[in-house]
């Protein structure tokens, strides 16, 4: 079955999901962030890679972060970067979503940038192109509904690989809201296509899908136990709107059994790392000692997001 994101020559030509993605396309995606980097760190200024280019950012939904981490990157390889805010555009005077679409291709759009509440609108997208014969416009999934968040999955594969080295001995601990984030199910299942040696997933009942385990994790509800021996652990940001109500009693409770401390990561590795994907609650899921701390990586993700960023767009401007 032939993947939508691959051309004929098995190229990247839209970033929708790492589900289903081979694994040499997620190591050279790797591979090709990793000059991006002395770039996103400001030694080297911008490379000429999308010149003559427009990335349009299409944010449905608010992330201040994650869309200026691709504004940067896009504007480091010397794009043409339009930000719209489409909430209080044309979606409020009832254009549908292909209709803006068309009407940007219009304008001789090259990348489309993509967050959006509703799990599949980047897909949609992408098909819609397709079917029009636009193979040479782009779509990348910037997060979508509870569905995916590629680049972030992508980013913390980097920063992992960096620290680690390699994945085929390690264990991954993902902590928190497994069952809303898009966040944890990037990042399992380019953990479990890389051949990650185990990867847990731990937190509530409440906040855990059902047969998890399908994955391809272990589940533990025990986060002392689930830490034991790990390498990484990724702690999740948990979304204030689900702190309410039947799933949580008070962010004071989740932070006496699921927020890390140092002493609940006295239980992982010595040399174990600790990851977020940021904006942090601190207090909630992390505590600010461990959060600033010497086994934080969490800073260096932020500069890794746009070298991954920078990755992603260069191929598949380069796959038309």
């Amino acid at each position: 079955m032939h993947n939508p994101q691959l051309n004929a020559r098995g190229e990247l030509t839209h970033l929708l999901t790492l589900e289903g993605l081979p694994p040499d396309v997620i190591r050279t995606i790797l591979d090709t962030a990793h000059p991006f980097v002395s770039i996103a760190e400001r030694e080297v200024k911008k490379v000429p890679l999308l010149r003559g280019k427009a990335v349009f950012n299409l944010f449905f939904e608010n992330s201040t972060r994650t869309r200026t981490t691709f504004e940067i990157a896009a504007k480091r390889l010397s794009a043409d970067v339009i930000n719209l805010n489409i909430g209080s555009s044309s979606a409020s005077k009832g254009e549908t979503l292909l209709d803006t679409i068309d009407n940007l291709v219009a304008m001789d759009a090259d990348i489309f940038v993509v967050r959006h509440s509703q799990s599949g609108a980047p897909h949609l997208i992408a098909q819609h192109l397709t079917a029009h014969g636009r193979k040479h416009v782009h779509v990348v999934n910037a997060g979508d509904g509870r569905h995916a968040h590629p680049t972030q999955g992508l980013l913390d594969l980097y920063t992992i690989r960096h620290y680690k080295k390699s994945f085929r001995d390690l264990t991954v601990a993902v902590v928190g809201d497994i069952l809303h984030s898009r966040v944890a199910r990037s990042l399992i299942h380019g953990l479990t296509t890389l051949g990650t040696a185990e990867v847990r997933a731990i937190g509530p009942r409440t906040l855990m899908p059902e047969r998890v385990e399908a994955l391809g994790v272990r589940m533990f509800t025990d986060m002392r136990l689930g830490l034991a021996g790990c390498d990484v652990v990724v702690m999740l940001r948990l979304q204030s709107e689900r702190m309410k109500g039947a799933l949580l009693p008070s962010p004071g409770e989740y932070f006496q059994y699921y927020g890390l401390t140092q002493e609940k990561l006295a239980q992982a590795k010595p040399d174990a790392i600790v990851m977020h994907p940021g904006p942090m609650n601190r207090g909630v899921e992390i505590d600010s000692p461990v959060a600033d701390g010497e086994r934080s990586v969490i800073l260096p993700q932020v500069t890794f997001g746009i070298a991954v960023r920078m990755a992603v767009m260069s191929m598949i401007a380069s796959a038309a």
